[in-house]
């Protein structure tokens, strides 16, 4: 299978043709410090109104894209892998350029899975599904249940505390974890591996910007990513070609037993298939599972309704994916010229989807803005992607916030945030890398 870490394309310059709706000055959705109070909800909004299908400029050096806002023009990209391709650019807003960055994770967040286009993109997929089927799931939800039970008397025993550390890190990297096979004695590098990993696009923002001679602290901050990068390349490496030899009922050994047009993944497939299940596998549900509690925190009442109203815990797991939105955009390439939204794209342009925006859209959300737990369509979010892209994981997601919250709200009611929060300069994924909360009542 052809390697798309050689055949991506970053894009052709734009726009081709007439713009349909005029640009939003200001914007710049490339600088992930924008991200750092949040997602720009404001910026969203004015584009869904005003410019849906809009050109957003690009730093020299990079051809731009259009920003797509609506929710059902979001779905029609996604729903569209024939005319909007994964594989053509890869799902990232840009291709790492030579020379910044760390090599092997640039390669590898090409060479996966979630960049494949049909027909291999299903054959992979097929091979992931036996670990996603509603009799494993059952298993897996009476020790997700186990394991927050755990989690819960540790932050109990502690009283205050930081939310990421003791519990939304660690959930989903025990399920995680659970579902490949992966050593108990293990487990706690992925703690350290995710902490840079959610830094790449920031370091290599830094790198770029820095003078010819960069501190010591920023010379000493990329020596620690690289090694653990590496590190944890090297261990997903020896855990799957181990499991080729002696294959366990795990995740890992399907990953490495996978096989397209009769053939074993490559190295290089290897290392991108492990880059994306350790992340998209844990940092999404980590960030929703934050982002649940500052929303209770803000909207008391819903909090009150789903302690009294506990059976809204599987609706309320959809409201929190919408509100919180933990994966901010998807890109595509445009394979023909397309029109969406009356705007015409060309062949070979970019078309980035921000899911956050489309999750806030009024025209199908009444009072978007709002935490509603017992919204009626809560489950028409885009926040797993729709079309064959789907998020495979979705189910096991939803497992982990209601287990959480049904746990959380019924031993610890008075638990809210503090307003202490920190998240990372990431425009890819929403990070939240501390949230304080109190465990008893404040007064």
């Amino acid at each position: 299978m052809q390697l798309i870490s050689q055949t991506a394309v970053e894009g052709i310059p734009g726009p081709s043709y007439a713009e349909a709706y005029p640009r939003l000055e200001g914007l710049n959705f490339n600088d992930g410090k924008l991200f750092t109070q949040g997602q720009p909800y404001g910026a969203y909004a004015k584009l869904r109104t005003a410019s849906p299908v809009c050109w957003h400029p690009e730093p020299e050096g990079w051809p731009g894209f259009w920003v797509v806002t609506r929710h059902a023009d979001v779905m029609r990209v996604n729903g569209d892998p024939a005319t909007f391709s994964s594989q053509r650019g890869g799902i990232l807003m840009n291709t790492p350029k030579p020379g910044v960055g760390h090599v092997l994770l640039g390669r590898a967040s090409l060479d996966t899975m979630i960049n494949l286009d049909a027909p291999n993109h299903l054959q992979l997929r097929r091979e992931h599904m036996p670990f996603f089927t509603p009799g494993y799931l059952k298993t897996l939800t009476q020790k997700v249940q186990g394991e927050v039970s755990r989690l819960i008397d540790g932050m109990a025993a502690k009283g205050d505390c930081d939310l990421v550390e003791e519990f939304s890190s660690r959930l989903p990297l025990y399920t995680l974890c659970e579902i490949l096979g992966v050593p108990e004695a293990d487990r706690p590098k992925f703690l350290h591996w995710m902490h840079y990993l959610e830094m790449a696009q920031n370091l290599a923002a830094d790198q770029a910007a820095a003078p010819l001679a960069p501190s010591l602290e920023l010379m000493q901050f990329v020596a620690d990513f690289n090694n653990n990068v590496e590190e944890m390349f090297a261990y997903g490496q020896h855990m799957l070609h181990k499991r080729r030899q002696d294959p366990q009922a795990d995740l890992m050994s399907a990953i490495a037993r996978a096989q397209v047009d009769g053939q074993l993944l490559s190295d290089e497939y290897l290392d991108g298939s492990w880059l994306l299940i350790v992340f998209a596998g844990n940092d999404t549900t980590r960030n929703t599972l934050s982002g649940a509690m500052k929303l209770l925190t803000e909207f008391p009442d819903q909090k009150a309704k789903l302690i009294a109203q506990p059976e809204l815990l599987g609706n309320a797991a959809d409201e929190f994916i919408r509100m919180v939105s933990p994966v901010i955009y998807m890109r595509r390439t445009a394979l023909q010229d397309a029109m969406v939204a009356d705007q015409k794209i060309a062949a070979g342009e970019k078309v980035v989807m921000y899911y956050g925006a489309a999750n806030r859209d009024p025209t199908v959300f009444e009072n978007p803005d709002t935490l509603d737990v017992a919204r009626a369509n809560a489950n028409k979010h885009v926040a797993f992607g729709y079309g064959p892209h789907v998020c495979l994981g979705k189910r096991v997601a939803q497992i982990q916030l209601e287990e959480a919250y049904r746990q959380l709200l019924g031993r610890l009611p008075d638990i809210e945030w503090t307003g202490e929060i920190d998240i990372a300069p990431n425009n890819f994924v929403h990070a939240i890398r501390k949230l304080g909360v109190s465990i008893a009542p404040r007064h």
